[in-house]
């Protein structure tokens, strides 16, 4: 546990950080994080043989390199949407939505490649804990993308580098909206279901490990999402990186 909160803060917070530099870091910063899609591609491969609790944490490891290449390449602007501006005034409902999909359309399609290329490498394969590391990280950043544009307290604009600030005119304002209880409840059970079925297992080995660490990622999913309806900064997990710039 102590492990994904280590390395979910940590890639956060220098995803983050390195999207806050000046521009013209962007591009050696993207070309190195871009070094590293090979090396994890083959981690992600090589794990997936391996049904150990070593396996289990580099597979763990490798979906999160590829799934920071993606989250790091949306902020730094590299891949983000056909529309880079906020919508006309008056623009609303589904003449709206269809204004943000295209805000992150690019980006979308990227994720939805890389989930097409770990499925490749994890299609039967004794371990998918990568497999099912970076869909449960699709899944919760989709939900906390529709809990935006419906509206939340917390909108998280102040996680937004600059040269993204058009992107708040997709994100709703309100106390709280009808999607965020089953967001977080089903983020919530899904983590309890886990947790409680790891525990039951007879020894710690393999299986008791990889749903340790989804178990985990789903508790920090609930996490980010009571974070959107909270009365606090929602980067205040990372507020020392920004101290430190």
């Amino acid at each position: 546990m102590l492990y994904v909160i280590g390395a979910w803060w940590g890639a956060t917070g220098l995803i983050l950080y390195l999207g806050r530099r000046h521009k013209r870091t962007f591009a050696l910063t993207l070309s190195v994080a871009s070094a590293l899609l090979i090396p994890g591609a083959l981690l992600l491969r090589w794990s997936s043989h391996e049904r150990s609790i070593a396996g289990a944490c580099l597979g763990f490891a490798a979906s999160l390199i590829l799934w920071g290449w993606l989250e790091m390449s949306f902020l730094l602007g590299a891949v983000t949407g056909p529309r880079r501006a906020a919508c006309p005034a008056g623009c609303r409902g589904v003449r709206h939505f269809g204004h943000a999909v295209e805000a992150i359309l690019y980006h979308e399609l990227a994720t939805l490649a890389a989930a097409a290329l770990i499925i490749a490498i994890s299609w039967r394969a004794a371990n998918s804990i990568g497999l099912w590391t970076f869909m449960m990280l699709w899944g919760m950043r989709i939900s906390a993308k529709l809990n935006l544009f419906f509206g939340v307290r917390n909108t998280a604009e102040v996680m937004l580098p600059p040269h993204l600030k058009y992107l708040v005119a997709f994100f709703g304002r309100r106390r709280l909206n009808l999607l965020f209880p089953f967001s977080v409840t089903l983020a919530m059970s899904l983590s309890v279901l886990l947790i409680a079925v790891a525990y039951s297992a007879p020894s710690w080995d393999f299986g008791a490990c990889k749903l340790a660490l989804l178990a985990t990622l789903a508790a920090l999913a609930s996490f980010e999402h009571w974070m959107l309806v909270m009365p606090m900064r929602a980067d205040a997990p990372w507020r020392m990186l920004r101290s430190a710039e």
